[in-house]
């Protein structure tokens, strides 16, 4: 019998645990022979990266022992982690940042020498090449002196660890893939104050072999420009460079073939995204030469199959709206791929794009969760200032064993995401799940500067950080409260790092929420120019404009910089070792938000970083959340909370 109760306080089989568990993220597979390998990260053991096998049999077992961490810190989010060839996986480990090596059967031996600065040296992108004879990968050199890091294209040589050299250009470089058929080799460098989906070259020479390591003996630029950004270079079977560009408006699939760029696949969509971290993969090839292609949707997706000599491309429709890290299996047809739905998380699907039949080898679903306490989101496109449309998903508050009191509206929660240049998708997540199973309505609000919709939407950030995406939070909220579906003085807002930062300015410049929620927010921009790593080091020159010249706009932007106008209660949650948005910001906000007597809790978490990884810090911010939310909106969750999950100061 359905129970009438308070919107908020409905009782919710999307537990928080639930949460900690379905932070268990897939990624990164690789083929070798018949072989399937992927990463997990795994919340229940401190955030540690797995790499996991599965064998011709179907049986799945871990590679990565105990005490290992196959993760590395190469602008500091990583990726591209590890490479397999006949058996031996090589990756980076967390710890010391050095690459091992690991036989089947046999424990992780160091392979590259220890660097002169603890983690100095950092290993990303790794492939294997020339028979298994030499890693080619990106090497970030990092100093005791405080100079900037330096970014290479090195090769390992996988019998005696030797490194060498192989190319500096460029303050950044990325995605160096080598041709299994000749010696050509590509990559990606870009300069300062770059980031690579601004604008990045695309690179091209031959290899020889120099005293037992690799050269690269030319250097061509062939695609790319200061604004034309490009991305995923990958080699086809018969040897021919394909690479995306967004000189269109969308990352579209080009090859280069006899000295000339030639589109494979013209889209409306994009074939690649923002790099923020090593070894996306948009598209592949099968053994044939054809090209599969990736295209996310709102409840399905398509796999787009562009063949060689037909007339158009044949797509083929499956059961996942997210598809990432989509990679060939080295069979005729069949294709690997992270997939998710609204009704299902992450899983490593085996695909075969000749009949659409998929097969799941592992998911991150709770097969015991009945579908009809998900609620499944709806596109919304809403205006906002300066004459725009912006973005966004709703999801209504859903609870087949709830409804609530005649005439009441549920509370409303805006997410806004990180990056910002991320966005959001469809794929079912149980932090979003949490909060509407409970009674909550949801937006997840695709700001202005966000992906996926085109450069021209990307680009409209620029020099409107802090102003844009805190506009579009506040228009999705009033579309919604037009529309009659939520209580228009029950709206919260949350986010995190750059989702952080449009919190932190929505709850100090606007009057439109009743609470918010920070994670790893930005409150003093100029901290924030000196306090941060070298791949982002630059990157407010084009989301703010160049500092020290526009040092008036960050001071603008800087909510710490007008806490006299903050009057709304906020809850914040810090890592204390985050590289990226330091412990610093959050301190400054709760000083503020104390000395002004402004309801507020805050937790800070030892050793974790820039996003949560430990399972108990994951559940235990989750809960404090809803607590905060409970003692400010006025309801009582009806999950057993105790009053220890955090304290709430300055409540009357």
């Amino acid at each position: 019998m359905t129970k009438v109760a308070p919107y908020g306080s409905w009782e919710s089989p999307i537990t928080a645990e639930m949460i900690a568990v379905g932070g268990l993220r897939l990624s990164e597979i690789v083929v070798d022979g018949d072989d399937v390998y992927w990463i997990e990260s795994r919340p229940a053991e401190g955030g540690r990266q797995v790499i996991v096998r599965c064998d011709s049999r179907g049986a799945i077992s871990d590679v990565t022992p105990p005490g290992y961490n196959a993760r590395n810190a190469v602008h500091e989010y990583g990726g591209g982690s590890y490479a397999v060839h006949d058996g031996t996986v090589y990756f980076t480990n967390w710890e010391d940042q050095r690459i091992y090596s690991q036989r089947r059967g046999a424990g992780p031996v160091a392979l590259t020498p220890a660097p002169d600065v603890p983690r100095g040296a950092r290993y990303a992108d790794l492939s294997v090449i020339r028979e298994g004879r030499f890693l080619i990968c990106v090497r970030e050199t990092h100093f005791d002196s405080g100079d900037e890091a330096r970014n290479e294209v090195v090769c390992v040589n996988t019998s005696s660890g030797v490194v060498g050299l192989m190319a500096t250009r460029g303050d950044f470089c990325s995605s160096p893939r080598v041709c299994s058929v000749h010696d050509g080799v590509a990559w990606l460098a870009w300069d300062h104050p770059n980031m690579p989906w601004d604008g990045s070259e695309l690179l091209s020479g031959s290899l020889s072999p120099f005293s037992g390591q690799l050269a690269v003996i030319t250097v061509v630029g062939l695609a790319g420009a200061a604004d034309v950004s490009i991305g995923q270079p990958r080699w086809s079977p018969d040897g021919i460079l394909h690479f995306a560009s967004d000189e269109s408006g969308w990352w579209r699939l080009y090859a280069w073939r006899e000295g000339a760029q030639v589109e494979v696949l013209a889209s409306d969509f994009d074939v690649a995204g923002p790099d923020w971290q090593f070894g996306f993969s948009g598209y592949t090839f099968l053994s044939d030469g054809h090209v599969v292609v990736a295209r996310g949707g709102e409840t399905t997706g398509r796999l787009i199959l562009v063949e060689r000599g037909a007339a158009s491309p044949r797509e083929v429709e499956v059961p996942y709206s997210e598809i990432t890290y989509l990679t060939a299996s080295g069979e005729s047809d069949v294709v690997y791929f992270v997939g998710a739905s609204p009704t299902s998380s992450n899983a490593i699907v085996r695909c075969d794009v000749g009949t659409g039949e998929c097969d799941e080898l592992v998911s991150t679903s709770s097969a015991d969760l009945d579908t009809a306490y998900m609620s499944v989101p709806r596109p919304i496109v809403f205006p906002t200032t300066d004459d725009a449309t912006a973005h966004a998903w709703y999801y209504p508050p859903t609870n087949p064993d709830y409804e609530a009191p005649s005439g009441t509206l549920p509370p409303l929660m805006v997410v806004c995401h990180g990056g910002p240049t991320s966005r959001s998708g469809t794929g079912f997540d149980p932090k979003l799940q949490y909060w509407t199973s409970r009674g909550f309505a949801l937006v997840d609000v695709n700001y202005r500067g966000s992906s996926g919709y085109g450069r021209a939407y990307r680009d409209a950030l620029k020099t409107k950080w802090g102003i844009y995406d805190t506009d579009d939070c506040i228009a999705a909220a009033r579309h919604l409260k037009a529309a009659g579906l939520v209580d228009p003085d029950r709206v919260v807002i949350r986010g995190g790092s750059a989702g952080g930062y449009t919190t932190i300015n929505a709850l100090t410049f606007h009057n439109e929420f009743a609470a918010g929620a920070a994670y790893y927010g930005i409150a003093d921009l100029s901290v924030f120019i000196g306090d941060t790593h070298k791949f982002e080091s630059r990157y407010l020159d084009s989301l703010i404009g160049p500092y020290p010249e526009e040092a008036q706009r960050y001071h603008d932007r800087s909510a710490i910089n007008f806490i006299d106008q903050l009057s709304t209660p906020m809850i914040i949650l810090q890592g204390l070792e985050d590289a990226i948005v330091p412990p610093s910001q959050a301190e400054l906000m709760v000083e503020a938000l104390e000395r002004k007597g402004i309801p507020h809790a805050y937790i800070g978490f030892p050793g974790e970083q820039h996003g949560f990884r430990v399972a108990a810090n994951i559940i235990r911010a989750q809960e404090a959340e809803l607590y905060f939310y409970g003692k400010v909106l006025g309801f009582t969750p009806a999950d057993d909370i105790g009053d220890d999950v955090v304290t709430v100061k300055n409540l009357e």
